[in-house]
């Protein structure tokens, strides 16, 4: 599904374990795989200027990824001096990555205001996937277990579909993908309607969500005999959140996929947006596509 990969790691995520793991994310479809890691700028002097002790450490601790690289698979280390963030995103424009690799803690909105989130902060200015990972899963992980988990990062997706714009949207880019490599590794993609039974605004019901359901799934099926991704459709009712890790608890999913809607302004404020949360509370994988221009 994803051929070019920027992993990101500040070494305090646990992503940089991945190094050891080559072999098993080419096996998971990677063919470009760029591991990077910035640097603050040394500002005891009166000039700030890198750091090169710690910039020689950082790429002593990812040179495993260079010790075993399968043929056919280009794997680099980049390391950068400078704000993280900012570093970042002219990594992405300059590896040119179709997913990034990202760490994130789980946290409230509160606590993520006040020490902030380096996830956060860029998911919204790159035009690229994000897919964010739990740090706590990653140490904790026996290096068999993140084997296995690295050869099927994306196996099975479980998208919440609605029948929006940004629902339609995420559809739009998966199908993307499998038209452009048919014999990409998403086997399966669960398409979760959850109709919210504590909003006063919803007008849907079972079969309605169903047959937009159906419209949705028939969308990847007429792609032709060539795609073996299978669709399933489920419906839940209940809080859209709960009920959405509550169907990746129950289904053998690799990762939840979501985009955000349009909300902006005073309504973005206020609101507590879906993705969001999702992207706070769930320990599953959440692979976050950009927003709909």
């Amino acid at each position: 599904m994803f051929k070019r990969a920027l992993i990101c790691t500040d070494f305090s995520d646990s992503l940089q374990r991945l190094a050891n793991f080559v072999p098993e994310l080419a096996k998971g479809g990677l063919e470009h795989i760029v591991f990077f890691h910035s640097v603050p700028l040394m500002t005891s002097r009166e000039i700030p200027c890198a750091d090169e002790d710690k910039i020689n450490a950082a790429r002593q601790l990812l040179a495993a990824a260079e010790a075993s690289v399968p043929v056919g698979v280009t794997v680099e280390i980049d390391i950068a001096s400078g704000r993280g963030n900012e570093n970042i995103i002219r990594a992405v424009k300059k590896h040119q990555p179709d997913v990034i690799f990202s760490g994130m803690a789980t946290r409230s909105a509160l606590n993520e205001r006040v020490f902030g989130s380096t996830t956060m902060d860029i998911v919204d200015k790159v035009d690229v996937p994000m897919l964010v990972l739990r740090p706590q899963l990653m140490a904790t992980y026996r290096e068999g277990e993140l084997a296995q988990r690295c050869q099927h990062m994306f196996d099975y997706l479980l998208v919440p579909y609605d029948g929006s714009d940004s629902a339609k949207k995420i559809l739009a880019d998966i199908k993307a993908k499998l038209q452009a490599d048919p014999d990409c590794a998403l086997a399966t993609c669960l398409l979760c309607w959850v109709i919210d039974d504590g909003s006063r605004f919803t007008t849907n019901t079972p079969e309605a969500a169903q047959k937009a359901l159906d419209q949705a799934k028939a969308e990847i099926e007429g792609l032709g005999t060539e795609i073996k991704t299978e669709v399933l459709t489920e419906i839940r009712t209940g809080n859209p959140l709960e009920e959405v890790l509550r169907s990746g608890e129950t289904h053998d999913i690799s990762a939840i996929a979501i985009c955000p809607g349009k909300n902006s302004g005073l309504f973005k404020l206020t609101v507590p947006s879906f993705t969001s949360a999702l992207l706070r509370a769930s320990w599953h994988p959440v692979i976050h596509f950009p927003r709909q221009k």
